[in-house]
């Protein structure tokens, strides 16, 4: 019984067997966190100066552009230069922004547009990061190791999401924004001083230079991937069609249980936060692109059974196991990004699902809203789990090579797993 349990818990492997693996872990851990804190106040401050909700809502258009245009210019970016190197002055960027948010906010009377331009400026940062990070673990994490990686990585985020907005708002609301703004600039600091001992990882001999040009060529090679393909669009589909949260605070007045709605916005975190504790098995699965799928529909499931019932309980429960199904549909797309995507390619690539994952749940506020507004709060959440669950069947259908994927015999998989045991082991 206690060897079953064992076999239940995260798998370590990474951590162990890679020092970068572990500084890179921790530093975006602690990155996280103090995230969160400007996540939190940097709304509450626009509501503060203007009173406006439009104005609060704007927050999220302006930093969607930057997301899109940059994000697929620093795969190019990844691919081409050193990653450590792109990582540390993002990082460092990242810290200069804050620092202006404290300044703004220390002033006798605080500014509106430095808001606005910091969350443009912040989202071009971390979208020309994301690429390197995520294309620097299959360098420095072994080849076998890596859907393990997927899962403390997924840990990382998780946490942060079930524990920092909590703190956020402890911080802001007694502390008072300046702190918050503080508090961050510190963690940049930490993360900074820790990404700094990373390796040098320099661009692969065949990776191409930065241009417009490459990042075609990437998208060129996801589309004859129909696997990698499918893993974009069922990603695209569940969060775009099912995403609730746009709606929860109006789902949580119809069912008379206000003092729901942290909970319902904690409870798909937390669904995640139970997975990934538990996602020691994830790493004897080798059909990635079935558990893709499954859960992806369990996840629009999820979501109907939610809409459906009129217990605040039961919303709960099955917000709580949607987001653990949206946990287990990642862990999986990454592993097998992670396991298959050649290295000189790996940055553009990560750049296309840093959209996939990203884009897709804005839109989904703006699917959640519109149909809410034109039949039901409670309809918008049901029928969006429907029209999940219709897509991700039909997607299936139309792309057999993601169901039929196999990590054992993917030639991709096979030829990635040949190439890193030439290369040697990863620096440990």
């Amino acid at each position: 019984m206690a060897s079953r349990l064992v076999s239940l818990l995260p798998d370590l492997a990474p951590w162990r067997v890679s020092v970068d693996f572990r500084r890179l872990w921790v530093a975006c851990l602690i990155t996280n966190f103090g995230s969160f804190l400007t996540f939190v106040a940097l709304p509450v401050q626009m509501k503060e100066l203007t009173g406006s909700v439009a104005a609060v809502g704007a927050i999220g258009a302006v930093e969607l552009v930057p997301l899109i245009v940059f994000g697929l210019y620093g795969g190019a970016l990844a691919d081409g230069l050193d990653k450590r190197a792109l990582i540390l002055w993002t990082e460092a960027g990242q810290g200069l922004l804050c620092a202006a948010l404290l300044v703004n906010a220390l002033l006798p009377e605080p500014l509106v547009w430095p808001l606005y331009l910091v969350a443009a400026l912040s989202s071009a940062l971390v979208a020309v990061q994301r690429p390197a990070l995520d294309s620097l673990v299959p360098r420095i994490v072994p080849h076998e190791h890596l859907p393990a990686a997927a899962s403390l990585n997924s840990l990382r985020w998780t946490v942060g999401g079930v524990a920092a907005p909590a703190l956020a708002g402890v911080v802001v609301a007694y502390a008072g924004l300046g702190w918050a703004y503080a508090a961050d600039l510190a963690t940049f600091v930490v993360s900074v001083a820790l990404a700094a001992g990373l390796a040098p990882s320099p661009a692969s001999h065949e990776a191409a230079k930065p241009s417009w040009r490459s990042i075609a060529e990437g998208a060129r090679y996801a589309w004859n991937r129909k696997e990698l393909l499918g893993t974009y669009a069922v990603d695209l589909a569940a969060m775009f069609l099912a995403m609730p949260l746009a709606v929860l605070p109006f789902l949580a007045d119809e069912l008379d249980a206000e003092w729901s709605l942290g909970l319902m916005y904690a409870a798909l975190p937390a669904g995640a936060l139970l997975v990934t504790l538990t996602s020691g098995w994830t790493s004897r699965v080798h059909r990635h692109g079935r558990m893709v799928v499954l859960a992806a529909a369990l996840w629009g499931v999820s979501v109907v059974a939610a809409g459906l019932t009129r217990d605040v309980w039961l919303v709960l429960a099955f917000l709580v196991l949607g987001g653990g199904f949206d946990m287990i549909s990642g862990i999986f797309r990454a592993a097998m990004w992670n396991q298959t995507i050649p290295d000189e390619l790996r940055g553009r690539l990560a750049g296309i699902e840093l959209l996939s994952y990203s884009v897709g749940p804005q839109l989904g506020q703006v699917r959640a809203g519109a149909m809410a507004a034109w039949t039901s709060v409670r309809a918008s959440v049901w029928a969006g789990g429907v029209l999940c669950v219709a897509a991700v069947g039909v997607l299936a259908v139309c792309l057999p090579k993601l169901m039929t994927y196999d990590v054992r015999t993917n030639e991709h998989a096979v030829r990635l797993r040949e190439d890193r045991a030439l290369a040697g082991p990863p620096r440990t």
